[in-house]
């Protein structure tokens, strides 16, 4: 089964192409790349886009912006293409790249998207309640080093790999493909321009 995935959620977008479990092609770009990126992995893998049999995207919490990039052209492919689609959280995808670690993206507003008691919330990062040592990976861990640092966690260095949702982890996460419509986007806040109206 050719699985085509990305997640433009965050400032960093992925992008990756599974074979049955394996990685045949990924990348990282920025969200406006997408769809050329994807353009690539499938020329990596001397694959056509009509070679792809599903595809995974990033549902967020993120970037509104960056969410509904991702979400439209994941949509828009899979209705070209006639193929199934899977949304899976960003901070999902971020945790199972680093096993035992807390996701943590920056949300903007001085706040992080994160998750407490396995759900998914908006707060602002000195609220955080962390258990000493946690690791905490993703770009909101980067941006908030020092405050998370100060309640105890640990943040792996700037280039770590662990900070980036990769694509490849959507893959191994994606367990309901459905129709490309009923694939919502996790927001947990309105767009700044509705809050300000």
């Amino acid at each position: 089964m050719l699985t085509l995935a990305f997640d433009t959620a965050t400032s960093a977008a992925t992008s990756a192409l599974v074979r049955d479990g394996d990685v045949l092609a990924e990348g990282v770009s920025r969200a406006v790349r997408i769809l050329a990126d994807a353009e690539e992995l499938l020329e990596q893998a001397n694959a056509k886009p009509r070679d792809v049999q599903q595809l995974v995207v990033g549902t967020g919490p993120g970037s509104f912006t960056g969410v509904r990039m991702g979400l439209a052209a994941a949509r828009s492919l899979a209705f070209a293409l006639e193929l199934p689609l899977a949304g899976v959280s960003t901070l999902d995808a971020l945790a199972a790249g680093a096993p035992g670690s807390l996701p943590v993206i920056d949300a903007g507003r001085r706040e992080i998207f994160t998750l407490a008691d396995s759900r998914p919330v908006a707060l602002a990062p000195g609220e955080l309640r962390l258990e000493p040592g946690t690791l905490c990976v993703g770009d909101g861990a980067l941006r908030y080093r020092e405050v998370l640092e100060a309640l105890g966690a640990e943040v792996p260095p700037r280039e770590s790999e662990l900070h980036l949702p990769r694509a490849r982890f959507h893959v191994q996460l994606a367990t309901e493909f459905v129709e490309p419509d009923a694939v919502e986007p996790l927001y947990l806040r309105l767009p700044d321009a509705e809050q300000k109206r």
